[in-house]
Formats: structure tokens, sequence, C-alpha cells
């Protein structure tokens, strides 16, 4: 499983980021979409938005992964605070979580990280509870997100809307909703696993 370049390392545990991110991001990617129960952030990095998660929504049980060592340490620090919330190093295409754990999984700007992304989203999947939301946001497959992962030389398998998508419907997702945004180079989307029969 890849971990980011050492560019975006340094970005995502950057001030600057860390309160864009809490202010103007977060409530971007969740669209109105309220958080409760037990929440998944996969991919959470140094941990901005669930810092951002933790102080919006106090009531809600946060567990944040991360496969990159450094990530997981530093969104560790920073969430310590926060007696709500739990930092674990976990694959997202093998989560240590047993079945129909979380309420909802959150992915904030990270499933482009994930080359088996298609093995994500079923992970994502099994761990939700019936009737669980996936809400998230990532770039799309652009000429500029291509470039810029070029440049800096992180693992990368960038997703068009369409992909994402069909990847969702085979991981069993319904009422999907993929929005595009900022010109097309970033999507917000949001899906559920059926409820019980």
């Amino acid at each position: 499983m890849p971990v980011m370049s050492v560019i975006e390392g340094a970005f995502c545990r950057s001030g600057p980021w860390r309160s864009f991110a809490r202010r103007r991001v977060l409530p971007w990617a969740l669209a109105g979409h309220p958080l409760s129960g037990d929440v998944l952030e996969i991919g959470g990095g140094s941990g901005a938005m669930a810092a951002g998660v933790a102080r919006a929504y106090p009531g809600v049980r946060l567990t944040v992964t991360d496969v990159d060592e450094a990530m997981v340490a530093s969104a560790g620090e920073r969430l310590a605070p926060f007696p709500q919330v739990e930092v674990t190093l976990a694959d997202v295409t093998n989560l240590p979580f047993q079945t129909a754990r979380f309420d909802a999984v959150t992915s904030y700007l990270m499933l482009h990280h994930v080359i088996d992304w298609v093995d994500a989203l079923a992970e994502v999947a099994r761990v939700l509870k019936p009737g669980g939301a996936l809400i998230g946001y990532d770039l799309t497959d652009t000429r500029l997100a291509r470039a810029i992962h070029r440049a800096d030389g992180s693992p990368h398998r960038i997703i068009a809307p369409d992909e994402l998508r069909d990847g969702l419907r085979v991981a069993g997702f319904t009422e999907i909703t993929i929005r595009p945004a900022w010109r097309g180079h970033l999507m917000r989307f949001h899906a559920h696993r059926p409820g019980a029969s």
C-alpha cells in the first residue's frame, strides 16, 4: 500500500492546510450530511479533517486510519485532546474492523492514492452498518491532477466520476450521488450501503 510523497505529507501537516480544511473543506465535503454514532475516516493523514469533525460533532465516536506511519503519529498527537477519537494504522483494502461496525465512513482527498481503490470500496461497504453512508470527496481524472502527481512522484490512480460510480455499484452501494466541483477538478460523493431487508 503506497504512502504519500514527501511534498504531499508536508502539505498535509502544514498549519494553513489544517485551518483551511477544518473551516472550509470539511463543511463543503459533508455537504449538509450530519455525522453521528461510530464514524470511520479512511486515509486521515495528519488529522486535520478529524479535528474538525471532533469539534463539530463531539458526540461522534471517531476512528481515524492511515497506512502511513508518519501520518498516524502526526494525527495521534493532534487528536490526543479528543478522547472520543482513536487513531490507528490500517490499510483501507484490508480494514481491521468487524463487519457492520460503522454508521458512516468518510474519505477526504485520499482515494486516488489507493491503487486498488475498488477493493477499498468493498472494504468500506463491509464495515458499514446497513443503511450507513460513505461521504467524501476526491480529485477527478484531469490533466492537471495527473501532472501534479507525476511531478511529485506519489503513487496514485486518479478516478473519473463514471469510474467511481461504477466502482461504488460493484461494491454494493446504492443512492449514489457524485457532484463535480472546482471546474471539474474535484468531485464530492455520497453513497449508502443498502439497509436490512
